[in-house]
């Protein structure tokens, strides 16, 4: 994300890319500020600066090594540019810290410390920094990005199985299921939620005012993300469905199921594996199915629609 020109980038291990601002800007107005106060010095004094004069050999030996410095400062930064360096993490959230410091109201500094925290895992505190990005976005200019963000924070605890009793599905074509191996219970928030953001990421690009790489992200990738969660959402409906237990909705889940899987592919043509659970999930309705306890005894038996 751009802003007033400044471009200082990181990226995270998706290769996406996030903007640090203003640090080195602080840092030349604090070193001016210094040089100022010199100069003043030295007029109060009558004594001229030797090091801008070149009158002595001291002085001149001291331009000759800062020159020198900064010649080798500008070869050490071609090498590291042409290596990989380790970021160091931590460090930029200081400085995202320091940019909310001296403009609270800036909400790129915010979203810029959301994904901070979000790459360390720090769910909860990127949250808060995303809808305090949104609350100040008030032109939505940035909101389309930080929406994508918001959700992708929501769908990263869907799929690796955070959010209360959804946990990653285990649909194949085996049906012997060990209690408490398997999802009893779906809770339609924690799909509609992700697919809010993601929705809203989309209605709002055309307002995005970032660069085209950014806006190309998030133009490919939340349709994929959407369909990803329609696909994790039918996976969930069938294995609850083939739980051990009978619930009197088995029939109704894989019917919702074979909705959500409908929705994945008008998104994702080509998602294998929700073309291979269409199929399996028609047969379900059509032959039933029967589950077995740990033991291999039929546990339940659920008759098809034909």
């Amino acid at each position: 994300m751009k802003e007033d020109n400044k471009d200082k980038t990181w990226k995270d291990k998706t290769g996406r890319k996030y903007q640090s601002y203003g640090a080195e800007q602080r840092l030349e107005r604090t070193r001016s500020e210094k040089h100022e106060k010199e100069l003043d010095g030295e007029e109060a004094s009558g004594k001229p600066d030797s090091s801008l004069s070149g009158e002595n050999e001291v002085g001149q030996e001291t331009i000759d090594l800062q020159e020198s410095g900064l010649e080798a400062a500008e070869v050490d930064q071609e090498e590291v540019e042409g290596e990989e360096v380790e970021f160091d993490l931590e460090a930029q959230i200081e400085v995202f810290r320091l940019q909310i410091e001296e403009e609270p109201d800036n909400c790129v500094h915010h979203y810029n410390l959301g994904e901070a925290l979000a790459e360390l895992e720090q769910t909860d505190a990127a949250k808060a920094e995303f809808e305090k990005a949104l609350e100040l976005d008030q032109d939505e200019a940035f909101s389309s990005i930080i929406h994508f963000s918001l959700g992708g924070l929501y769908y990263h605890q869907l799929i690796s199985g955070i959010q209360g009793t959804v946990v990653r599905s285990s649909v194949g074509l085996h049906s012997q299921h060990k209690p408490g191996a398997q999802i009893v219970e779906v809770n339609d928030d924690d799909y509609e939620i992700p697919l809010r953001e993601f929705r809203a990421a989309i209605k709002m690009l055309d307002r995005l005012q970032a660069d085209e790489e950014i806006a190309d992200h998030v133009k490919d990738n939340a349709p994929k993300q959407i369909a990803d969660i329609y696909y994790k959402w039918a996976s969930d409906l069938i294995d609850k469905s083939r739980q051990i237990e009978v619930y009197g909705d088995e029939i109704k889940d894989v019917k919702e199921s074979l909705r959500y899987l409908k929705k994945t592919l008008e998104l994702s043509p080509n998602h294998s594996q929700a073309q291979l659970m269409l199929k399996y999930a028609r047969k379900m309705l059509q032959q039933g199915w029967s589950i077995y306890d740990e033991c291999g005894f039929v546990a339940k038996e659920i008759q098809g629609t034909g």
